[in-house]
């Protein structure tokens, strides 16, 4: 759990929804069910999900996967059912270590060069294991803005070809450049501008950084171990598993390639200047030069799982509408050459084995209802949060409802520490419909709510929200134990996240009593 929020102040006039009178199951009936949400289950489950025999749960290893079953075995005894016959969604990842076949070769005016790994360019890592050549276009910083009134693309045609860019983004040491700011970060990334170039029919990408802005020109893409006498063999990237056709070549390239396309540095220097004088791209087209590029990579595929568990509904018309509810089960596992005797274990106890218990005590909660809402109620432990929310991402890609129909989804992470009477709500402005609905449903639990707005980062709402699906986050904020071989279950508050179970079955419950969006 990586949370990045903003405050916003006091709770002063946030309305009741209406919503409310449509829920099923009267107010005491709720509050006679989230009894069943108990300190002593979410002691239980803490106790054993943050024991150091789980080897602090790292994904993928044999202690997630005995977490696995144990919240597999919570949930059928809460009543719920699985889905499509199985309690487990397997998540598929892939290790990626760089091949013995990487090549790069430029044509200029008829005149062929080729370039040596790691001296004159490197792969990144989200690479493709294959083979292209074409004619190259330089496209400025890869970047379409339509909001800022910039499109390095416009007016090119990249189909087909190799493209050439810049690492990073227009005026990138000018803190007052309209391209700046934590909310649009994503946007430049790598990520966002390979992803742009597949949009628009690139077979590759040649990334180089940007002579005005860094001394450096020397290619770095991804700190391969093969390429290296001091990063560690296994300091392999891992990745969900993609498809390899989704995938282009991507590398970094160096000084040598740059004076080979452009005559000299100071002529990319010139190019640059200009791009960001105006901010108005000076994409081109290269004549005469034609470029082969090959980069190769082994893969190995490592699976986990994300635990699911329904509650059906009553509707037949929103049987595939469902309320989702989520934690992350998984932590970061155990330093390797610890000192001898030292602590070496990352228990994760209140990240986020307070929330996976939260979680188990909201479905005992809502089996314990003796009838059934509208929509069904879908809870999820998701495996992989902490390697960049793998088990909600995969979820999001492959999920078992369509997302267009989910009514919400509330996530758990990190419930169990700081003031025993005070919690975060985290949502977009947007769904601010979620936390008035959790508001309403605060009084059986005597929380002090503070709300706070979704931004960038965070935890597996991210991976629905960017989908648009409404999200509500519960949190109980950081503390000195994050990360650390210190949080461990003694640390944690077992009343606090009995209580924010109960909180979180009665919000799932009144929103799939609904029938609106």
């Amino acid at each position: 759990m990586t949370p990045t929020f903003r405050f916003r102040a006091g709770s002063a006039g946030i309305l009741v929804l209406a919503v409310l009178q449509f829920s099923c199951g009267s107010d005491s009936q709720l509050m006679r069910a989230s009894r069943s949400a108990s300190a002593a289950g979410a002691a239980a489950h803490v106790a054993y999900l943050a024991s150091d025999a789980l080897l602090g749960r790292n994904t993928p290893s044999p202690g997630l996967d005995s977490a696995a079953a144990y919240i597999a075995r919570q949930f059928r005894q809460a009543g719920l059912q699985p889905v499509n016959g199985s309690w487990m969604q397997e998540v598929r990842m892939q290790v990626i270590a760089l091949g013995d076949s990487n090549a790069l070769a430029l044509t200029v005016n008829g005149t062929t060069a080729d370039f040596t790994l790691k001296d004159d360019f490197v792969p990144f890592d989200m690479t493709a294991n294959r083979r292209v050549a074409g004619d190259l276009v330089f496209a400025g910083y890869g970047i379409t803005a339509a909001d800022k009134k910039y499109d390095d693309y416009e007016g090119i045609d990249v189909r087909g070809k190799i493209v050439l860019i810049f690492r990073h983004e227009p005026r990138e040491n000018d803190t007052t450049s309209q391209f700046k700011g934590r909310k649009d970060a994503d946007r430049w990334s790598l990520a966002a501008k390979v992803k742009r170039a597949k949009e628009l029919g690139a077979i590759g990408l040649i990334v180089m950084n940007e002579p005005l802005s860094h001394m450096s020109l020397a290619p770095r893409g991804f700190p391969w171990p093969s390429l290296s006498r001091i990063i560690p063999k296994d300091a392999l990237p891992m990745t969900l598993m993609t498809d390899d056709a989704e995938k282009i070549p991507v590398i970094h390239a160096g000084e040598r390639v740059i004076t080979s396309l452009f005559g000299s540095v100071d002529s990319l220097k010139k190019i640059q200047q200009r791009i960001d004088a105006d901010l108005h791209p000076a994409s081109f087209a290269f004549r005469g030069v034609t470029v082969v590029l090959r980069t190769s990579t082994v893969v190995t595929i490592h699976r986990a799982q994300n635990v699911v568990g329904m509650l059906p509904g009553t509707d037949s018309t929103l049987q595939d509408a469902p309320v989702i509810v989520g934690a992350h089960y998984d932590h970061v596992g155990y330093k390797k050459n610890a000192a001898a005797g030292a602590d070496s274990i990352f228990n994760g106890a209140d990240d986020n084995a307070s929330g996976t218990s939260a979680l188990i005590e909201a479905a005992k909660a809502a089996g314990a209802m003796g009838t059934r809402p509208l929509r069904p109620i879908l809870f999820i432990a998701f495996a992989g949060e902490e390697k960049g929310l793998f088990g909600s991402e995969w979820y999001a890609r492959h999920p078992l409802f369509p997302l267009p129909r989910t009514r919400a989804m509330l996530n758990l992470d990190m419930v169990g520490m700081n003031a025993p009477d005070s919690l975060l709500l985290i949502a977009e402005e947007r769904h601010r419909s979620l936390e008035e609905t959790a508001r309403a449903q605060n009084g059986g639990s005597g929380f002090t709510l503070v709300t706070s707005t979704l931004d960038a980062g965070g935890s597996d709402h991210m991976s629905f929200t960017k989908r648009n699906v409404p999200a509500l986050f519960f949190h109980s904020g950081l503390h000195p134990y994050y990360h650390k071989v210190v949080d461990e279950a003694s640390l944690l508050n077992p009343d606090k996240i009995a209580r924010v179970a109960g909180l979180v079955f009665r919000t799932a419950w009144t929103l799939a009593g609904t029938t609106d969006r």
